[in-house]
């Protein structure tokens, strides 16, 4: 089922992502239908521009990226590069970090914690997004945005739409 605007008939639909457990969850009407591992950031919880944190409180998803593209597609800029990952690109670019699949890009919906300034989420380039799947360890390890395993990142891409409310907390 696709979500718009958090409804779908009478059903109110949000994320949630919950960092201390490294999970994300779809709710709907208050129940959780839906649940996926993640990885948050290494730095830990936090809004600021350079921080390296995931940014708290209430979002939205402003747009949806990638829908064209294979599983472990390679994106840059929010462009698709025509690299497809493996362990063999990995290792030859270490130093990259990863943005697989597909991309929600989120935007802040509360003015001065996480939109707006040197706080705002979409300023900041925080998404949900793929990642290589060697990587989710049930661990944080990212800069800041949110990694999901590229099959899950596809589900829940699949599942949702542009607009749809998302609460990040620790």
């Amino acid at each position: 089922m696709r979500v718009k605007n958090n409804e779908v008939g009478d059903v109110q639909y949000y994320l949630d992502i919950a960092i201390a457990d490294q999970q994300l969850t779809i709710y709907a009407n208050g129940i959780a239908v839906q649940h996926y591992p993640i990885s948050t950031a290494k730095n830990g919880a936090g809004e600021l521009r350079g921080s390296e944190c995931t940014p708290r409180g209430w979002h939205k998803i402003r747009a949806k990226i990638g829908a064209d593209q294979p599983l472990q597609a390679v994106f840059v800029g929010r462009r698709a590069t025509g690299e497809i990952y493996s362990a063999d690109l990995g290792r030859e670019y270490p130093q990259r970090d990863w943005i697989l699949t597909r991309i929600l890009w989120l935007g802040g919906l509360e003015p001065g914690r996480n939109r707006y300034g040197n706080v705002d989420s979409a300023w900041r380039y925080i998404y949900i997004h793929g990642g290589p799947d060697e990587l989710m360890t049930g661990d944080p390890g990212s800069h800041g945005c949110i990694r999901m395993n590229n099959a899950d990142m596809l589900d829940l891409f699949n599942r949702v739409e542009a607009g749809m409310k998302v609460y990040i907390h620790e």
